[in-house]
């Protein structure tokens, strides 16, 4: 640790930041990690990405990206890739989060990310996909909802459950996957929900909306972002709010076919709920990063009302089967 410390003072005085202020700002659920630096009264944000572990490069191509397409993200002021550093423009602390926190206007809020969205969803694929985007395909969205089985089941019950039950788990993927389909595809962020969407009033139209932690963006279907905003694992949104804002965006983009797209929605949801319930077991079993175990009671009642739509029947009878009320908590994970 004091070596790769050492290594980012290198970095920063290589990028004309000699006898800055570093404070720690945050990490994630990956390996990287965030510090403000300052000079009087001039900030920006390192990013630790280190490798083998992390990647820089995806990061940048999509910021590049999404600069050219008009969205708020922080511009690279410096880099060094081998190393796994980036100095970033210093886009505040307002995230959603923290604007809650203080009393902004919750609709106004989510109306600005979904303005995003309708943006994004509206314009033409050839626009808005950078080249050589890896696909958000079948597989790819049937390996996340393994996590969990794989995590979370195995956390709770260790071994006791048999091997029918997990392959009964992903036959129900493999057709609920191969069931949905779309005639519109897009960039998808993955992550776009109110830890990763900066409040920027000053700013003008959708550049209000700052977006944050999009290295992992794909090419897949527009349903995904969405239900990532309305659906959160880490908040609720007022009773109501979520259907409004479905209805904001459908007649924002009339072109859509609102059944299609409303079951594509529900699949997708219960996608990544399944697989969020998976992530955050692991990130407590293998990482010891126990508080996102907090969040799993929310997931569970996100999974339990998605599942109440007809065409995700056969999940909610083999949940019900499998795992009793008492069994969907979090407490047999530390």
């Amino acid at each position: 640790m004091a070596a790769r410390s050492l290594s980012i003072d290198g970095f920063l005085i290589r990028a004309g930041w000699i006898d800055a202020e570093r404070v720690l700002l945050a990490g994630d659920a990956s390996f990287r990690r965030y510090e403000r630096i300052k000079i009087n009264d001039k900030t920006a944000v390192l990013m630790d990405a280190p490798p083998p572990e992390e990647d820089a490069r995806p990061f940048i191509k999509i910021t590049e990206h999404l600069i050219e397409l008009g969205y708020s993200v922080p511009h690279i002021f410096a880099q060094d890739i081998d190393s796994g550093f980036l100095l970033l423009e210093d886009l505040g602390d307002e995230t959603f989060t923290n604007s809650l926190a203080v009393g902004v206007d919750e609709k106004q809020l989510y109306q600005s990310a979904t303005d995003v969205l309708i943006d994004l969803h509206g314009r033409e694929l050839s626009e808005v996909l950078p080249d050589d985007l890896e696909n958000y395909d079948d597989e790819k969205l049937f390996a996340e909802a393994v996590l969990f089985v794989d995590w979370y089941m195995t956390g709770i019950f260790g071994k006791t459950f048999s091997d029918h039950v997990r392959s009964d788990f992903l036959n129900i993927w493999y057709n609920l996957l191969s069931e949905i389909s779309f005639d519109h595809e897009t960039l998808v962020l993955r992550d776009f929900h109110a830890d990763n969407l900066m409040w920027l009033p000053n700013r003008e139209g959708i550049r209000k909306c700052g977006l944050l932690d999009y290295q992992d963006a794909v090419r897949g279907l527009p349903a995904y972002d969405l239900m990532s905003l309305l659906e959160d694992a880490r908040r609720d949104l007022k009773p109501g709010m979520a259907g409004d804002l479905l209805d904001y965006y459908y007649t924002s983009l009339p072109k859509f076919d609102r059944s299609q797209f409303n079951k594509v929605y529900a699949v997708l949801s219960a996608q990544r709920h399944c697989k969020v319930i998976g992530i955050f077991s692991r990130l407590a079993i293998r990482d010891r990063k126990y508080n996102y175990l907090a969040h799993i009671p929310r997931c569970w009642s996100l999974l339990e009302r998605v599942c109440c739509f007809p065409e995700l029947k056969i999940l909610d009878d083999w949940l019900n089967a499998h795992i009793p009320p008492q069994k969907r908590t979090s407490h047999s994970l530390q």
